[in-house]
């Protein structure tokens, strides 16, 4: 066999192997990202290459996230996502007319740092120091609540003025009840670790469903924007449920702009924005719906301290929990685990000056 056929025939079954033979593009291609690093911003430019690692003749290389192509200059790749978190960067290797792929994991943050807020307190209402509160939310000016504990748990609605409750249901005594959300005059409410959770008739408080989680482990918060239902399970992401089959259809990932961020508690939904408690904190995340940013942080500090402390008080339990937004009235409603109080505030950006 002559030199030059013998040569081509190797380059094909270097091809052949590439594309489906014994060998992954894994072992043929690497991606290699300036600096080695592995975590960027939105919209940072970064020096990238593709490591040939056997010299396959190639076609060209685009490169993508989330399945959308990445602009690309001398060398270097803008890292843009609709959704922020831990992803995939994947290259796109044209190779004797066909396409290989192989990715890297990267993890993408905002490139702005939340603002901090603070709260005026408007008015105060009388609470239940019984209410283990997971949940609250508001509808047709009358609040509803969850709350938890084995053998306490209920779903509630509440005379926010007055704190007389108007109805009230228990749930039974094995399972710990947590977050609520209205949609479709029907309440959804989770509940902790027993993997479940219920829909009722908005009215009468009957119980219509059960359904199961998915990926999500935990039942922790609820809210809606009106299409689907957002839930939080204490982890990094927060899930999106199909309101007519509560199957999980995705989710974002909570993130800064230096770090992914966990433990968002009891959530509320107001104008493309999840206000989320931090469990154990006496602060509230501002994210994003759509990409998963923290765009601000409120201070609730000093809030706890204006509690009168009950039989059911735990000084490590009774923590800062529960959100609901009143629509007319355009102010936030928070409470927490065993409060006296309810406390309706208006959030205030805090002067960095």
């Amino acid at each position: 066999m002559k030199p030059m056929k013998l040569f081509t025939l190797l380059i094909s079954i270097i091809i052949l192997n590439a594309c489906g033979g014994s060998k992954e593009p894994s072992e043929l291609f690497e991606i290699q990202l300036e600096g080695k690093k592995e975590q960027f911003q939105l919209g940072q430019s970064v020096g990238v290459a593709l490591k040939n690692k056997e010299d396959v003749a190639i076609g060209g290389v685009t490169y993508s996230i989330d399945g959308k192509e990445l602009s690309k200059s001398d060398g270097k790749i803008i890292m843009q996502a609709d959704k922020l978190g831990t992803k995939k960067l994947v290259a796109q290797i044209k190779v004797d007319g066909k396409v290989v792929s192989v990715s890297k994991n990267v993890k993408l943050f905002s490139n702005t740092s939340p603002e901090v807020y603070t709260y005026e307190i408007i008015a105060t209402y009388p609470h239940d120091t019984s209410a283990y509160t997971q949940g609250l939310e508001f509808h047709d000016n009358v609040l509803y609540e969850s709350t938890g504990q084995k053998g306490k748990s209920t779903l509630r609605k509440v005379d926010y003025k007055t704190g007389e409750i108007l109805k009230k249901v228990e749930l039974d005594k094995t399972v710990f009840g947590e977050g609520l959300t209205i949609m479709n005059n029907k309440i959804y409410q989770l509940t902790w670790q027993s993997g479940i959770g219920y829909v009722y008739d908005l009215e009468s408080f009957e119980k219509q469903d059960t359904f199961t989680y998915g990926k999500s482990k935990e039942g922790w918060g609820l809210c809606n924007n009106g299409s689907h239902i957002y839930k939080s399970d204490g982890k990094e992401k927060i899930w999106f449920l199909d309101p007519e089959t509560l199957v999980e259809t995705g989710y974002i990932e909570i993130v800064t702009n230096k770090s992914i961020f966990n433990r968002a508690n009891e959530l509320e939904y107001v104008d493309g924005k999840l206000y989320a408690n931090v469990y154990g904190k006496e602060s509230m995340m501002i994210i994003d719906a759509n990409s998963g940013a923290i765009e601000g942080v409120i201070n609730f500090g000093g809030l706890k301290k204006k509690i009168e402390k009950g039989p059911e008080w735990n000084e490590q339990n009774s923590v800062l929990n529960g959100v609901a937004y009143h629509p007319e009235r355009e102010t936030f409603f928070v409470t927490g685990k065993n409060w006296d109080k309810l406390f309706e505030v208006k959030l205030l950006k805090k002067n960095n000056e």
